[in-house]
């Protein structure tokens, strides 16, 4: 029989992306704000792996991601989620979304994403909200999954997850010597 168990905290991690890289400045801030200070930030990667978005928010997209050196509750994604929901609400213009923001959560054995969005795969986690496993780490790397967006399996933003996830693992080691 398995007892049931608190699970570890785990790394924020927000990408976003958006046609105007102005605009991340004070979406970041905004981050910041609420969740403390980022310790990774990724470069700019294209994000030209589907249309869906571009009738809604322009071409070309570009996506950025953070990391925050705060960890967090794993049972916290769905309430980050309507937070990142509001931030993005103001920056609508005329009724039609600037930015998409992504928050997930990082731990040794995956990454998952927030969404309002429900399908198969996807396990609602209250609020409105599903989480979305997007990506496992076996054998030494990170998997894709056969719904995984094809931006996080983009070799740049996979270099930048193996760095969030080393940092991820050197916090791990100070919070359980903090306890």
């Amino acid at each position: 029989m398995s007892s049931p168990r608190e699970p570890k905290p785990s790394k924020l991690l927000i990408g976003a992306f958006m046609k105007d890289k102005s605009l991340f400045q004070d979406i970041f801030s905004r981050l910041v704000d609420q969740f403390g200070p980022a310790d990774m930030i990724s470069p700019w990667l294209p994000f030209d792996y589907t249309s869906y978005y571009e009738p809604e928010m322009g071409a070309p997209l570009y996506r950025r991601a953070a990391a925050f050196k705060q960890l967090i509750a794993q049972e916290r994604l769905p309430e980050i989620k309507l937070f990142t929901n509001s931030v993005e609400s103001g920056f609508t213009e005329s009724k039609k979304r600037r930015v998409n923001i992504d928050p997930g959560y990082m731990t040794p054995e995956r990454f998952v994403l927030a969404t309002g969005k429900n399908f198969t795969h996807r396990i609602y986690i209250g609020r409105g909200v599903y989480a979305d496993l997007t990506l496992v780490y076996q054998r030494g790397a990170f998997e894709g999954l056969p719904w995984t967006y094809p931006d996080y399996l983009n070799e740049r933003m996979l270099k930048f997850l193996y760095l969030v996830r080393n940092k991820y693992r050197i916090d791990m080691k100070g919070h359980a010597s903090a306890q």
